[in-house]
């Protein structure tokens, strides 16, 4: 009965109005449309079924404090944001990404490159590796322990948020804007500052309109939020207008990339 019932929300956009539940049960289709088929298993179903706080909450910072802007998100992941400013706007991506890989055993695929060229490596560092960065140079050194079930994977992914950004996973990244629209793609720009969002889930209607869940983290870190969008409250509609006008950044349609 209870898989009955997941299946329904998810085929039909069917809400839990208030408590904690997942991006599919949360968050409600515009009318007329329904969420894109994705693969089970695949990094699109991941996202979907991501907890969402409940109603109301606030974006906190890393610190604890409330964000100063409370006006631009429609819901707040229940992801760790960790208590540095590390967990930036593409170190978000990163996090999602890499804990998707690493719930399905890829290990191999958790690798990421510092602003500098360097590729961090999760294998080598589960292997007892560790990264050793001394002035401009980087380095792997031997010395750590193993890491059968994860432990130090949080010290990793914090290990590349200090060295990667936006510009790092611009270029890690490839152009999709000529390809339909996917969960899991990235609104990006690399700079100093650039900003990166990432597509949390699409939906389509009958008369071919496809419209996006966009989510992001900003500066200084603070809590993934899935944005307030001109749709029913969190949607944007694909190529609606010239540019992708989010709350607090605009992109060109041609910044989506994929990993």
């Amino acid at each position: 009965m209870r898989i009955a019932f997941l299946t329904t929300l998810l085929l039909f956009g069917a809400t839990a109005t208030l408590g904690q539940g997942t991006l599919a049960t949360r968050i409600t289709p515009p009318p007329g449309a329904l969420r894109v088929p994705v693969a089970p298993g695949s990094f699109a179903e991941h996202l979907r079924h991501l907890p969402v706080k409940p109603d109301g909450t606030p974006v906190l910072l890393y610190d604890g404090t409330a964000k100063a802007r409370q006006d631009v998100h429609h819901a707040v992941l229940d992801v760790p944001v960790g208590n540095k400013d590390l967990q930036q706007c593409a170190d978000a991506v990163i996090r999602l990404r890499a804990e998707y890989l690493l719930a399905q055993g890829q290990h191999a695929r958790i690798a990421f490159h510092f602003t500098n060229g360097f590729l961090a490596e999760w294998e080598r560092w589960r292997n007892g590796e560790r990264i050793k960065v001394t002035g401009g140079q980087v380095r792997w050194v031997a010395g750590g322990a193993k890491d059968v079930r994860g432990s130090t994977f949080e010290a990793y992914l914090h290990t590349v948020f200090t060295y990667a950004g936006t510009r790092s996973l611009h270029q890690e990244l490839r152009a999709a804007a000529e390809l339909p629209i996917e969960p899991g793609d990235v609104f990006i720009q690399g700079g100093s500052p650039g900003h990166a969002v990432l597509v949390m889930d699409v939906a389509r209607s009958s008369t071919g309109r496809t419209y996006i869940l966009l989510a992001q983290s900003y500066m200084p870190a603070q809590d993934m939020h899935v944005l307030r969008g001109p749709v029913a409250g969190a949607w944007y509609e694909e190529g609606s207008g010239t540019q992708l006008r989010t709350p607090e950044w605009t992109f060109a349609w041609s910044d989506r990339r994929r990993w």
